[in-house]
């Protein structure tokens, strides 16, 4: 009877909308459920108590109260707080982010009375799923191209190739690499940070020092060694370092040394390098290689044709506290994405690099892309057996030459295991949403003149490395 009256004795909770995805919980707990609370607490320490002149379990009340009485309260308080939070969220159903923000300490147990309290807590968002059979898809063709080949040799030639000082009279150009003394400072922060002797690399969307500067390669441009230059940038609010995230930073750069690529020459010493006999036996291998990643990029554009439909057919809100606080998450998925699209180390760095610096945009738009394959995942009945994660943990293993124990390990030690198990369990939805979609095959995306013409004069180059051989 006892329990039947303490499961009766139901707190007064009020659950207000106060943002996108945020909502304010309201709790009023009863007088007569904290008497309970309290009084099992006593009942459960007298059974044990041991006071001078008492046996165990016979100390009277009072003298029970007396000397544990704040202790006894505060234990009261922090289990009708941690009982009524839990009770709140799971009666009414809320999907939460994170844990509920409650300042326990500000928060006392009344002599008398109800204990009331508020907090807030963020939700993931309401969603209408958009129709999920027949989605129209692009399948780009696999097949090689000879432009491709050209291409990877030219590749090849540059991760082989040698970073080779500029002449002290020579100003730096795009794709040059720096050797450079960087001091950072974010702005209403009078300390600097600065990073001696650093590789800054002269691109599109460089990244200097400690944060991404845009206009870095506009400014760098035509400098020559022991100049320095003064930038001003302003960091995404997303951006994974909190110290610089969402400020104004000015970035000094002093310039020690200027360097561009100089790409290996496709002679025997190239080709010894790779285990290869000459440049006919290179590109037979490149081609097989090429067919294997034109098959992979294709099942990636399909994916992307899916990803991109449902985020324009999908509309939600976040709040802007939401996207900042699941930048990192983001990294982390992105990150195990191209482990799983087997991406090589050096493109992984690279593009992590670009994923660093991305704007306010792109980071709610992962966030979202992330609650949508999420609803579907349910909707469809999606989940991974720890059997289909080791295969995919295999896979991966074996696309960059490591042993899948290996890898299994490192998954786990930097936290990207729960990641590559919900990255497995996205990857399952698109291949269900790829059963049912419409697809049709189109040529690849052909290569731009400008490329297409440094590409030709690197075939006239190998033409020559084969006749001399």
């Amino acid at each position: 009877m006892a329990d039947e009256k303490k499961d009766q004795i139901k707190n007064i909770i009020k659950i207000e909308d106060i943002g996108p995805c945020k909502k304010k919980i309201s709790i009023e707990i009863p007088e007569e459920k904290i008497k309970e609370v309290l009084a099992s607490q006593y009942s459960d320490l007298r059974k044990d108590a041991v006071l001078p002149g008492f046996r165990k379990g016979k100390a009277p009340m009072r003298l029970i109260e007396k000397r544990f009485g704040s202790n006894i309260e505060e234990q009261a308080k922090l289990k009708l707080l941690a009982d009524a939070t839990e009770e709140a969220m799971s009666d009414n159903d809320l999907k939460t982010i994170g844990e509920p923000d409650i300042d326990h300490e500000a928060i006392e147990l009344p002599k008398s009375g109800a204990m009331k309290f508020d907090f807030e807590i963020e939700v993931r968002p309401e969603i209408d799923l958009p129709e999920l059979e027949g989605i129209e898809v692009e399948k780009p063709s696999s097949e090689v191209t000879e432009e491709q080949i050209d291409e990877e040799v030219a590749q090849m030639q540059k991760r082989l190739g040698v970073w080779t000082p500029r002449s002290e009279d020579s100003g730096v150009e795009m794709d040059d690499q720096l050797i450079a003394d960087v001091i950072v400072k974010a702005e209403d922060d009078e300390e600097t940070e600065k990073i001696d002797n650093t590789e800054v690399f002269v691109t599109e969307k460089s990244f200097v020092g400690k944060v991404p500067v845009e206009t870095f390669a506009k400014e760098v441009i035509g400098k020559k060694v022991s100049d320095k230059i003064t930038v001003e940038t302003e960091v995404p609010t997303t951006f994974f370092n909190e110290k610089y995230r969402g400020k104004k930073v000015e970035v000094t750069v002093e310039i020690k040394e200027i360097k561009h690529l100089k790409p290996a020459e496709l002679d025997d010493e190239f080709f010894t390098k790779l285990g290869l006999e000459d440049e006919a036996e290179l590109r037979e291998k490149i081609k097989e290689m090429t067919q294997m990643r034109n098959e992979q990029e294709a099942k990636t554009a399909m994916a992307d044709s899916i990803y991109k439909y449902l985020l324009d057919s999908t509309k939600f809100d976040l709040p802007q506290d939401v996207v900042a606080d699941q930048a990192t998450q983001i990294l982390q998925r992105q990150y195990t994405r191209l482990l799983m699209q087997g991406v090589e180390p050096e493109k992984v760095e690279a593009q992590m690099e670009e994923l660093r610096a991305s704007s306010e945009t792109q980071a709610a738009e992962q966030l979202k892309l992330f609650f949508i394959m999420d609803e579907i995942a349910d909707k469809l009945d999606v989940s991974v057996t720890e059997e289909e994660i080791n295969g995919y943990i295999a896979q991966v293993a074996m696309q960059r030459g490591r042993r899948p124990e290996k890898m299994r390990e490192e998954l786990l030690r930097n936290g990207s295991l729960a990641e590559f198990s919900m990255q497995a369990r996205e990857q399952k939805c698109i291949e269900k949403l790829l059963e049912k979609a419409k697809i049709t095959e189109v040529a690849p995306k052909k290569t731009t003149k400008k490329k297409a013409t440094k590409k030709t004069t690197k075939k006239k180059t190998t033409k020559k490395k084969a006749s001399d051989a």
